[in-house]
């Protein structure tokens, strides 16, 4: 029997086709070899971070099954070209490190696996300071623990606003 991994990964964009870019990294993850689409969390419309002028994120987190294939750094490098095939293009200026994106992929948790490797960072180092990815995840997996702490628990530590399908931070 195959050995699979729960993986969860955040999508985010604020292009003006926001929901279509979505759409087409929901579908590019589950063309993967061997992974396979296993939930996919409401969309919400999320505040910019660290750079505030710029327009609303559109963000969801999916939950993937994968094989033993695939660790945390094969898997960042996938979502590195997933982003570049959908018009990702990273600025060189670090104030634009978190400007305005076509698309954005992050692997938020690899199982239970954790990677201090500079490349693919697992789990995601800013995940527990962002309403916009641990408020998804919780819709998928309310039982989650992140650094030995429930997902509930950090999110709870954070100063943000939920109305309905909006998070502000």
């Amino acid at each position: 029997m195959n050995e699979y991994f729960q993986i969860f990964i955040s999508l985010g964009s604020n292009s003006a086709d926001a929901e279509n870019m979505l759409d087409f990294a929901r579908q590019a993850l589950a063309r993967l070899p061997n992974m396979h689409l296993e939930a996919v969390s409401p969309v919400y419309s999320t505040a910019p971070q660290d750079y505030a002028d710029q327009p609303w994120f559109l963000n969801q987190v999916v939950e993937l099954a994968a094989d033993a294939q695939w660790r945390p750094c094969s898997l960042v490098d996938a979502l590195l070209e997933v982003e570049a095939k959908l018009g990702r293009v990273r600025s060189t200026d670090p104030a634009l490190r978190f400007g305005p994106r076509t698309i954005d992929i992050d692997l938020l948790l690899f199982g239970e696996e954790t990677s201090t490797d500079e490349h693919c960072l697992v789990p995601h180092p800013r995940l527990t300071q962002r309403a916009f990815a641990l408020v998804p995840l919780l819709d998928l997996a309310p039982s989650t623990v992140i650094d030995g702490i429930s997902a509930a628990t950090w999110l709870s530590r954070l100063r943000y606003v939920k109305d309905g399908q909006r998070i502000s931070q």
